[in-house]
């Protein structure tokens, strides 16, 4: 199980992102000053989008590190989820200015100007993006933190976009048709969306509570039959994620005849070999009499008593 302090350590990142932000509007708004180029202007504003999207990224991983107390007994790992939906919102929103400055300069095209020294700052701008977002991304990864991910992905999309931008002002440089850069912008445009809605998605699926992936899954399903038999049985399986920590609930059917010690030491067992097979897991197990006819009755999700007989079904 992954420590407190390691997850509060995480912030470190958040400030890492926040200062990339920083540093990458001041040299893509010099970028636009250089060039008037409507991309660059675009690409700008949607570094205005990563440090608003980092600095809520700083405050719910905060959030999330905080230890479980009477309110919340299972801890603040959700938080995350709000993270990662708001830095696709905020994607979304950074399109709409892309695409809405873009139809602007479509309307009323204008020439570019100092292009080479424009796109020299620009790709300085990117390459610090792209450095940050592979240290997010490999974070994210080892801390298993979704809000991280989310930001990491939010950046690559900015490396993407700027990628766009200079394939624009390049074309228009080449070319001397000035149509092409707010064309590009728009494409561009168009190709982020789709980063914001896979990261409103699954922050989506994660806050309603979606089972572990199919890899987890299955290993899940290997450390349970290791220890299935002619004994012994599991059902009510039931997993979930809120943030890095993973969650398992399962029922172990023993013989009723077992001794209470015999069976709390297989349970033991079992959630020891699953929190080793899955980081971050919180196994809970309930243990059941596999002669019992009930314990087959008590498999849902709710638990209902027993009917009296003669009672109207």
């Amino acid at each position: 199980m992954q420590r407190p302090d390691a997850r509060r350590s995480l912030a470190r990142f958040a400030w890492l992102s926040i200062a990339a932000a920083v540093a990458t509007i001041a040299l893509k708004t010099l970028a636009y000053r250089l060039t008037g180029s409507v991309g660059l202007l675009s690409d700008a504003l949607e570094s205005v989008v990563n440090l608003v999207a980092a600095a809520f990224t700083l405050g719910m991983l905060g959030v999330a590190a905080r230890p479980p107390d009477e309110e919340h007994a299972w801890g603040y790992g959700k938080a995350e989820y709000f993270a990662s939906g708001a830095e696709g919102v905020l994607i979304f929103a950074a399109a709409l200015g892309i695409g809405f400055a873009a139809v602007q300069r479509l309307l009323a095209p204008r020439p570019l100007e100092s292009v080479g020294l424009g796109l020299a700052v620009s790709v300085a701008a990117s390459l610090v993006n792209l450095g940050v977002a592979r240290v997010l991304l490999a974070a994210a990864r080892r801390h298993h933190s979704v809000a991280l991910e989310a930001d990491a992905h939010h950046l690559m999309t900015d490396v993407w976009t700027s990628a766009g931008v200079l394939a624009g002002i390049g074309a228009v440089w080449v070319t001397g048709l000035a149509i092409l850069d707010p064309v590009i912008a728009l494409a561009v445009a168009a190709h982020i969306v789709w980063t914001g809605v896979t990261l409103v998605r699954r922050s989506a699926l994660g806050l309603l509570d979606r089972a572990l992936p199919a890899a987890e899954q299955d290993a899940l399903s290997r450390v349970l039959e290791r220890h299935s038999g002619a004994e012994v049985l599991f059902h009510a399986v039931r997993t979930r994620q809120a943030g890095a920590r993973r969650f398992v609930t399962l029922h172990v059917l023993v013989p009723g005849d077992w001794s209470v010690r015999r069976g709390h030491a297989l349970c033991e067992q079992v959630e020891l070999e699953i929190a080793a097979a899955l980081p971050n897991a919180t196994v809970l197990t309930h243990l059941e009499a596999v002669d019992d006819p009930a314990s087959f009755q008590d498999q849902g999700l709710d638990r209902h008593p027993p009917r009296e007989p003669g009672a109207p079904g």
